[in-house]
């Protein structure tokens, strides 16, 4: 059923205010309301606002009361478990699960290094300073920093297309990149922009992950196939470099990586799955590296690939060079920044939350940064924190920054004493290493539960993989960047409105949508905005609320008779924020209405929307009358002027008043037309039929109240 709005002349809209000031003469006509009153603000500008230098004065009270122990956890937050470590209940614990992550990471940073296409000493490197630095200025106490897979896979990537993997330049570039990403880090922290990230959804993170995952383990093939492949970022060209190349596949290093691999994969799953052998899967590793190792020794197969030389000795202090290449990194800088911070400081809040400790995410991103900065001038490439050796050394029972500081003490006695043992180290082995840690990336679980939650974000986690598969790394986090900003945006200027009912029996109103049951009234509608309102979504507000007072929904209606809509209740308890062209757009709305008989009523805004629609005039322009601290308060007022907008209720009002000194006889009483027997509770029944039977609910009350 669709109601025509007329835009005729009606004596309504002017008579609204009489109306409410009615008289009341008889028990079954108008009869007062009550209403809770809406505390208005006050607009003055010298008592609402606060001078301007107030923030600044209050800012430089705060840093005048803070003590030298505070400045100390300000800019040294290790502090902050110092002060308060059991050394005789905590050390132990840390000692181990130290030695647990140094253990692993020490043949894990080689595995990263080649992928990052440099050679394994960068990876050692890397794991030596950045973890000494992260552990006096990290505020995460378990999480475990050093070269990860996804962040060489981006380096060698980037770095493939500018140099040579073997020049010397190509190293320099990549600690290069170690100081820019660690300075962009810092500057996000000191600036406080880590909630920028936020705007990346779960979906493309995990789209992004999962097609990098694929693709750094098929860049890991060639080290199980025995011949070079091409290095790409793409799925496509490695597939035909690896099918070009087949007819000079060798079997040895095929079968020594792949006995590696389901060792590796064995020891993790025994490791996962059972707590007492948990140390199976800080142990891969070195298992992996050991047992390939004893192979060559014993067998010396010709066809097996070795790590080679590496240099003993700690690195040497130098400052990055190649800065004429800066500007060509920037791009690349920010990437690794942005999955850097995904990865770890999601990696940090949840172990800080499982330990029961608080994470400031923008002190993390400086702790991250500083490690870079100072790592860069020690020949390390970017790091961050690994997902695999940070739940090692969880499970190991890490309490503070103490065991980052035992695995990098393990690290160090790796580069003094150990490099001559890692010469006949297997390639395959080191690959091995690579894809076992990545096929926990390829995250497919994720895929099935959002397709069945959520096809928007399965829409999102199929376009980020995608693109990241087919069209490389860096159009792919753009393309899923893209695509989850428009989603939001798409969200935000598209709001949920929803048309609420009153709950039989009660005071409470809700989406009609959600509760069939719910009713609304004639000549009323209720309307609730579930966001903020600004520029962006107030025309698409404007066509619902349109679209609302012309469509009648086949929702049970009560009250009144009336042949159209008088007033629009908006509920805005939802809305937390409203810009000045959305209340431009509302003092059109009430224009547009008020031209066509409608009053605009609004429901329960908070104090600062109040404040904005105070200082705008729409408070005057809509009258403060038609401001209600309840929906249902906005509804009693409305519909006892719907009630006296009735045709015919004037003359029925007066034909009372003559006839009210008359004392009516029994047969008079007896065929007394239902009508005018009405009394103001069977507004609530509507359709001229009395309620089944009367609400004693403590909790509701009547549309209009039976007091005087």
């Amino acid at each position: 059923m669709r109601m025509e709005i007329t835009t005729f002349a009606s004596h309504s809209y002017s008579d609204l205010p009489s109306a409410a000031s009615m008289p009341t003469t008889s028990s079954s006509s108008t009869r007062p309301i009550r209403v809770i009153p809406m505390q208005h603000p006050n607009t003055n500008p010298t008592s609402s606002s606060l001078p301007p230098n107030v923030a600044i004065s209050q800012w430089a009270s705060k840093v005048r009361g803070m003590t030298w122990l505070q400045w100390l956890e300000f800019f040294l937050p290790c502090f902050r478990w110092i002060r308060i470590y059991k050394w005789r209940e905590y050390f132990q614990v840390d000692l181990m699960a130290g030695i647990t992550v140094g253990v692993m990471l020490v043949p894990q940073s080689m595995s990263y290094a080649k992928l990052a296409g440099l050679q394994p000493i960068y990876g050692l490197y890397s794991g030596f300073v950045p973890i000494f630095m992260y552990a006096i200025f990290g505020s995460s106490r378990q999480l475990a920093v050093g070269p990860v897979a996804l962040v060489s896979l981006l380096v060698s990537n980037v770095l493939g297309s500018v140099a040579d993997t073997s020049s010397e330049l190509y190293t320099e570039l990549a600690i290069l990149l170690a100081l820019m990403v660690g300075i962009l880090e810092c500057i996000m922290g000191l600036l406080r922009l880590g909630w920028l990230i936020r705007f990346i959804s779960h979906s493309v993170i995990s789209g992004f992950t999962t097609a990098s995952a694929i693709v750094i383990g098929l860049s890991q093939a060639k080290y199980f196939l025995g011949y070079e492949i091409d290095r790409s970022s793409k799925i496509i060209p490695l597939v035909k470099s690896i099918i070009a190349g087949a007819d000079k596949f060798q079997w040895p290093p095929f079968v020594l990586g792949s006995v590696m691999l389901a060792i590796l994969l064995v020891m993790k799953h025994l490791g996962k799955s059972r707590k007492y052998l948990r140390f199976l899967r800080a142990a891969g590793p070195l298992t992996a590296v050991v047992l390939g190792t004893l192979f060559v020794k014993i067998f010396h197969p010709p066809s097996i690939s070795l790590v080679g030389e590496i240099p003993q000795g700690l690195p040497k202090f130098s400052v990055p060079r190649a800065f004429e290449y800066a500007e060509s990194l920037i791009p690349t800088a920010f990437l690794i920044t942005g999955v850097a911070i995904l990865e770890s400081v999601g990696i940090a809040k949840a172990l800080a939350a499982k330990n029961g400790y608080e994470l400031d995410s923008n002190q993390e991103l400086f702790g991250l940064g500083v490690s870079n900065v100072l790592g860069s001038f020690f020949s390390a490439y970017p790091t961050t924190g690994s997902f695999s050796r940070s739940a090692v050394n969880h499970e190991s029972g890490a309490k503070s920054g103490v065991s980052g500081i035992v695995s990098g003490i393990i690290i160090t006695c790796a580069l003094l004493f150990l490099t001559p043992l890692f010469e006949s180290i297997p390639q395959s082995a080191l690959a091995a290493i690579v894809i076992s840690a990545v096929i926990g990336l390829v995250d497919y679980d994720e895929a099935i539960f959002l397709w069945r939650v959520d096809k928007k974000d399965f829409l999102l986690w199929t376009i980020t993989s995608s693109m990241t598969l087919f069209l490389g790394i860096e159009i792919g986090v753009l393309v899923g960047v893209g695509a989850s900003l428009a989603f939001v945006i798409h969200e935000s200027a598209n709001p949920h409105v929803a048309v609420l009912g009153r709950l039989p029996g009660t005071t409470v109103y809700r989406n009609v949508k959600q509760y069939p049951e719910a009713y609304t009234y004639n000549g009323i509608v209720i309307v609730r905005i579930d966001a903020p309102i600004y520029f962006a979504n107030i025309s698409y507000i404007k066509d619902r609320l349109r679209e609302y007072e012309v469509v009648v929904d086949s929702y049970t209606r009560r009250g009144p008779e009336v042949e159209r809509i008088n007033f629009v209740i908006i509920e805005m308890a939802p809305v937390t924020y409203i810009d000045s062209s959305a209340v431009q757009a509302l003092k059109d709305l009430y224009q547009e209405y008020k031209l066509r008989d409608i009053q605009i009523a609004i429901s329960n805004p908070n104090p600062d929307i109040l404040l904005t629609l105070s200082k705008s005039g729409l408070v005057e322009l809509i009258g403060k009358e038609w401001y209600f601290v309840r929906v249902h308060d906005a509804v009693q007022v409305c519909l006892q002027h719907v009630q006296s907008l009735k045709p015919g209720y004037e003359s029925s009002q007066s034909s009372r008043s003559s006839t009210s000194d008359e004392k009516p006889s029994f047969l008079s009483q007896l065929f007394k037309p239902r009508e005018e027997s009405r009394t103001p509770t069977d507004l609530e029944s509507g359709n001229g039929r009395p309620p089944l039977a009367p609400i004693r609910d403590s909790q509701s009350e009547p549309l209009l109240s039976k007091e005087h």
